[in-house]
């Protein structure tokens, strides 16, 4: 005990006691997957407050010094019985009866229970401290370890501080309408049952306006069922903004709907306003659901979707290498899915796993916010088949299975989805996001990483050639776009089944008309090669601006490949909107092949005797109350604006760019498609936006075309040093920096936004050996700098895909399926299985590789 007392006594000066802020990383390894959980435990070092599994805790003690280590276990509890299954007395578990997280009648969070030991270790020998060491030592030693000690039990671990521990969809604002309202004295009264909609006689989801007294139905939902609408279209002709769900109406209360704030609320006066109608609250008893229950019922219907998850079949468990689970975090299917086939990629795995020792010797002091190490440490964990293992059971109380589960112990990505999500407006959240948003975000961020040396995202970009011709002089314009991702149209018209869709359709309407349920959805059949017709099409232009013509006029754009990459990655654009601009998800099944030929669509660049068009500015816009002098630029003077250019300062109708922005759309595609548009009012810009949604820099800021200089700069703007000096720090050259700069009117915050989200167009790397450009085919020029792409024969075949269930993207599930030695492999988060019948007609993303002869 004496030698434990005075090598704590040495060690005492670099034992912290933890303080509000500082990141603790208690519940997972900053290497590794392990946790406390995991055999060996987990070691927090008591300065640092890093976390390491026991394959790696010697090597931070070696590289860092640390002597002291908080060593966690917990070994797991067996669950109490219900009283469903034993009798025992103890309280059956509660079925959730709010929408929250970790509150008293929420969601339960902590399903596990587990015995917990913690204990000091001392480094290099791994010497325990035990109590009754701590007993005998000097005051100061013992208060310090016990202090630090407490301390880092109770902080909260970053993962946890990460999730959302308590939540509660339930917490309504008040409407600002509900004091003031104004309440019709038209004799109305509601009677206590028997209510009907006044307009299509629905007799549920009936809500009542507390303006006039009106009974009409609600929202019609996505998959058809719910109302038809009529309180909402009663709400935009009389401006009523409040509504009460009739059946919902209780003593406590009841669902209270804004139209005008788009949200549920509390209505403090709703006694008064009910028994205005001669409702009284008192008296009524709940008949229908409330929302909250409604939405709590779609949260715990998880495998609802058997097609694409095969929940018909019995599946076979599958684990070892590369057949590792990954636990669902929150609304993290998106990124499992993702993750589990770049994983599959042989580029990721020679980058980030064949080079996991470099990686881990060369990491920072702080592993967690390295974005290699992070990386690195996922694609271990997923290909070692070190994590997968079979779930341990639910305990003896429980009844065994007939059927093999298939879930795994699997991995926890919670630091990575922290690392990759931090900044960003959604991947930050526990929101359910677009899994194809996702993957090029991830790829943005490996291209920021990988600056220099192998980039493995090289495997999924390929150039892509636009020819345009104008229909007025035949002359033609070729150019040149990187992309990652080919996004295959669905033509709707296509459909093998058009019959059976339309009598669905008329089933559906009578079904609508008589109040009874409506029939079972039919999904449209679309042939994949009407698909890649509709994707080869030339495209009319009815409002392209010609060199040649000096004019607007007709032209026709065609797309083919410049290059084909190794893994060409496939979006079928099932994500679309509808007239009234809500946005809808297709139903189809598409005959996907196994093997896909695209020679045919490779580009050839400048013909033999094809004149290609002035490479001309287009004009000034001009729009009815703007004149070219007297709206002065920065650069103009009374007298003298010889130097300002109209399109230098635009002049955009205010109206237009907000409504476009209340729809969901980012500001600066807005100001685009109201300038490119000239200004000519709501409808035509939202055609620009619904046709350039796919363009890469949909979003980027609003770059205009000067008349002699460089795009956005006037002949005498002058670059800031101080900004140039900043963009060079950060690994760019002085050209680049200047160009950003120059592109964002010398705005430092812009222009580096501007260079990360245009790299491709920056990168000063020659086009690989068979990638085609326009200036070659010119063949007296240079070919300009771009991209580095591989190319090669446009033959592939499919070896994985990722599949969404649900109405939207931002809603539902995502799993992923994916061809492990010539067998299909379902990724269900931590359930692995070999598939039965892969759903590769109902997919959303499809990941082909290059055949070699």
């Amino acid at each position: 005990m004496a030698e434990v007392s005075e090598v704590l006594m040495s060690v005492l000066s670099t034992i912290r006691v933890p303080r509000p802020g500082d990141r603790v990383h208690k519940d997972e390894c900053a290497l590794s997957f392990s946790s406390p959980e995991s055999e060996g435990g987990l070691y927090v070092c008591m300065n640092s407050f890093l976390g390491f599994g026991s394959q790696y805790v010697d090597r931070h003690h070696t590289r860092s010094g640390q002597r002291a280590y908080l060593h966690i276990s917990r070994t797991r509890k067996a669950p109490k019985e219900d009283d469903e299954n034993s009798g025992s007395g103890d309280p059956p578990k509660k079925k959730p009866t709010r929408l929250a997280i970790g509150i008293e009648g929420g969601f339960n969070v902590e399903q596990e229970q587990y015995e917990e030991e913690v204990k000091v270790v001392l480094f290099p020998d791994r010497q325990e401290v035990t109590s009754d060491d701590l007993a005998t030592m000097p005051d100061v030693v013992r208060e310090r370890v016990s202090l630090a000690m407490a301390g880092l039990m109770s902080a909260d671990s970053v993962s946890h501080a990460l999730q959302v521990q308590q939540w509660d969809g339930e917490v309504r604002a008040v409407s600002r309408h509900a004091v003031e309202l104004k309440q019709l004295n038209n004799g109305t009264k509601i009677p206590p049952s028997g209510w009907r909609c006044e307009v299509c006689d629905l007799q549920e989801n009936l809500w009542m306006n507390l303006s006039d007294g009106r009974v009409f139905c609600g929202r019609r939902y996505f998959d058809g069922s719910g109302g038809n609408n009529h309180a909402l279209l009663h709400f935009q002709q009389t401006g009523h903004p409040l509504a009460v769900k009739l059946g919902t109406i209780t003593p406590d209360g009841a669902d209270v709907y804004s139209y005008d704030e788009d949200d549920m609320v509390l209505d403090p006066k709703l006694p008064e306003h009910l028994s205005h109608f001669g409702i009284d609250m008192m008296t009524m008893e709940k008949t229908e659901h409330t929302m909250t229950e409604l939405e709590i019922a779609v949260n715990q219907r998880v495998g609802e979707w058997e097609v694409i998850q095969e929940s018909g079949a019995t599946l076979r468990p599958l684990s070892g290498p590369g057949l590792t689970g990954m636990k669902n975090l929150g609304n993290s299917c998106y990124l499992n899915s993702v993750m589990q086939v770049l994983f599959t990629v042989p580029d990721f795995q020679s980058k980030y796993v064949s080079n996991i020792d470099k990686i881990f010797n060369e990491a920072p002091s702080d592993p967690t916010q390295d974005f290699k190490t992070q990386v690195a440490k996922l694609g271990y964990g997923l290909l070692s088949g070190e994590y997968s293992k079979p779930a341990p059971d639910p305990g003896e109380g429980s009844e065994p299975s007939s059927e093999p589960r298939g879930d795994q112990v699997g991995i926890a990505a919670r630091m990575f989805k922290a690392l990759v999500g931090r900044g960003h407006p959604e991947f930050s959240t526990n929101r359910q996001q677009d899994a194809q948003e996702f993957l090029l975000h991830f790829i943005n961020m490996v291209e920021r990483n990988c600056r220099s040396g192998v980039n493995p995202s090289e495997a999924f970009r390929f150039l892509v050639e636009e020819r345009i011709v104008c229909q007025q002089s035949q002359k033609a314009k070729y150019t040149q776009r990187v992309d990652y991702i080919l996004q295959l149209p669905v033509p709707m018209d296509q459909a093998t089944n058009t019959e059976e869709l339309q009598e669905a359709e008329r089933r559906r309407e009578e079904a609508d008309s008589s109040g009874a349920p409506p029939p079972a959805p039919v999904r449209a059949c679309i042939p994949f090669t009407a698909c890649m017709a509709a994707l080869s099409e030339p495209e009319t232009l009815t409002d392209f601006w010609s060199s040649a013509a000096q004019a607007k006029t007709t032209a026709t754009k065609t797309t083919r490949f410049a290059s084909f990459p190794d893994h060409m990655v496939i979006q079928v654009k099932k994500f679309t909107f509808g007239q009234d601009w809500v946005p809808k998800k297709l139903d189809v099944s598409i005959d996907v092949p196994d093997t896909l030929d695209l020679t045919a669509l490779r580009g050839t660049g400048q013909q033999p005797g094809e004149e290609l068009l002035p490479e001309v500015a287009p004009p000034p816009l001009m729009t009815p109350d703007v004149e070219v002098k007297g709206i002065l630029g920065s650069h103009g003077n009374d007298e003298d604006d010889s130097l300002y250019s109209p399109l230098l300062s635009p002049v955009l109708d205010d109206s237009t760019v907000s409504q476009l922005c209340e729809m969901g759309f980012p500001l600066e595609a807005c100001r685009k498609a109201v300038y490119y548009t000239g200004n000519t009012g709501i409808d035509a810009a939202m055609n620009w936006v619904m046709g350039h949604m796919d363009d890469p820099d949909f979003s980027a800021p609003l770059v205009l075309p000067g008349t002699s200089s460089a795009p956005g700069t006037t002949p005498t703007e002058s670059i800031s040093e101080e900004h140039l000096a900043t963009i060079v720090s950060m690994g760019f050259s002085r050209d680049q920096a200047t160009r950003a700069l120059r592109a964002t009117s010398n705005v430092l915050e812009r222009a580096v936004d501007w260079i990360f989200s245009h790299l491709d167009d920056l990168e000063s790397m020659e086009v690989s050996e068979g990638g085609r450009s326009a200036a070659e085919s010119e063949g007296s020029r240079e070919p300009p700098p771009g991209p580095k792409v591989r190319d090669g024969p446009g033959k592939y075949e499919l070896f994985a895909f990722i599949s969404h269930m649900g109405t939207s993207t931002m809603c539902g599930h995502y799993v992923c399926h994916i061809k492990k030695d010539q067998q299909w492999v379902i990724f269900n988060d931590q359930k692995v299985c070999a598939s039965e019948k892969p759903p590769k007609d109902l997919g959303y993303l499809y990941f082909y590789r290059r055949v070699t002869e």
